[in-house]
């Protein structure tokens, strides 16, 4: 996957969209004639225009009486464009929408028509959900990636260490991380980003909760909020490079594990290519929880504009561009990102692609999501507080409960404006 992706689909770093509207409308009766729809999307943008036009090709032999005009705008400047458009009431009738904080502002907001009679189980279940508000359908996921635990067999073997497994548990990964770790020799155990998004995923790991339940206040300052973060914060310097090694900068992990000196990386399925020529054999798991199993999953979605006139053969688009053979088919021959639907068959061919060879685990890891919280119009400034406190911790300029008050504090005020 394009390295790109990760700033596209980051579901909590995205900004939400500020913008008013009508109520949602529901999918009307079809049209009586021919009609022409418009789709604004970013996810083509760059090497996938090709791969975008086959399947709108495609969707128009199946719908004669159905012509979709597309629209394609860099991502960069995807945000501004749609939101200038949905303002003016000039939306087109189907568009991308980049992860979940700008589907819940678009839903909030009216800009989406509720999709009825779609068929629900053709597509993962957990993603499905992603777009969904007090349980109606407002949206479907196109595309998706996830965070999985990469590792250097070599490095095991070395070490006489069994391999991760689905059941593997935060305790195995720390017991197999010491043993792999020679500082005297550069190699380390162990990495994962000391961040907001690597802890609001450990907290769910952890039986925990980034927010409380009506999402007003913070909820981590628990013990199993402590033990999560302590879960990040400790590897520094025992299984895990340090700040001043250059933990935390850009590609430094990537890096470590392509260079054989890291037995584990906690990272996304895009970087498979960074690993395509790299002398030794590695693999990947599913991601080890404490209490429970659960990983960052990162999706695209597609929406139907609430205005628009001519929403059910909108919708029929939206349902093709998410689900059909062909749309299925195109990304997974290409490598366009992966794609969303439950059928295993249809998904086969992209357990063979090579390298890694448990490829299975990209699908299991999507079974069990760590939903990103919902954190409103600060959401870059609470990530950015929480990922500050956590660094002051790793640091060593204060404790890790310091850091969890000190971030709480200035979360929960953020809440509060």
């Amino acid at each position: 996957m394009n390295r790109k992706l990760l700033g596209a689909i980051a579901v909590a770093g995205a900004a939400a969209l500020v913008i008013t509207g009508c109520a949602a409308t529901p999918a009307k009766k079809a049209d009586a004639g021919p009609v022409t729809i418009t789709y604004t999307n970013f996810i083509s943008d760059g090497a996938n225009v090709g791969n975008l036009t086959k399947i709108v090709n495609a969707f128009e032999k199946a719908n004669p009486t159905i012509t979709v005009k597309v629209k394609t705008i860099p991502y960069a400047s995807y945000a501004t464009a749609i939101q200038t458009d949905l303002a003016a009431g000039t939306a087109s009738d189907v568009f991308d929408i980049n992860g979940l904080s700008d589907y819940e502002s678009l839903q909030a907001n009216g800009q989406l028509a509720q999709l009825k009679g779609v068929d629900g189980k053709i597509y993962n279940a957990g993603l499905l959900d992603t777009y969904q508000t007090a349980g109606k359908q407002y949206a479907l996921p196109t595309s998706f990636s996830d965070v999985v635990l990469y590792y250097n067999k070599d490095l095991f073997d070395a070490a006489g260490v069994s391999y991760p497994t689905s059941k593997w548990t935060w305790a195995d990964e720390t017991a197999a991380a010491k043993k792999i770790t020679d500082q005297a020799k550069g190699i380390w155990g162990d990495h994962q980003p000391v961040t907001y998004n690597e802890y609001y995923k450990a907290l769910v790991q952890n039986g925990a909760s980034f927010l409380s339940k009506d999402g007003k206040k913070a909820a981590f300052d628990t013990p199993a909020g402590l033990a999560a973060a302590k879960w990040l914060v400790d590897k520094s310097g025992t299984t895990m490079p340090t700040i001043a090694d250059g933990q935390g900068t850009a590609d430094f992990d990537t890096n470590l594990f392509a260079a054989g000196k890291l037995g584990m990386l906690h990272t996304g399925t895009w970087v498979f290519g960074n690993f395509a020529k790299v002398p030794f054999k590695w693999d990947i798991a599913v991601e080890p929880g404490n209490t429970k199993t659960a990983s960052a999953v990162f999706s695209n979605g597609i929406g139907v504009y609430a205005q628009g006139k001519h929403l059910a053969a909108a919708q029929k688009w939206a349902v093709y561009m998410s689900s059909s053979t062909e749309e299925v088919n195109v990304r997974l021959d290409s490598g366009w990102e992966l794609p969303t639907i439950s059928d295993s068959a249809k998904l086969a061919t992209y357990l063979t692609k090579g390298a890694p060879a448990n490829r299975k685990a990209v699908f299991d890891s999507a079974t069990k999501i760590a939903q990103a919280p919902s954190l409103g119009a600060n959401s870059q400034a609470i990530q950015d507080a929480m990922t500050n406190a956590l660094i002051e911790a790793q640091a060593g300029r204060e404790t890790v409960q310091q850091a969890l008050d000190d971030a709480k504090s200035k979360i929960d005020t953020l809440l509060a404006g």
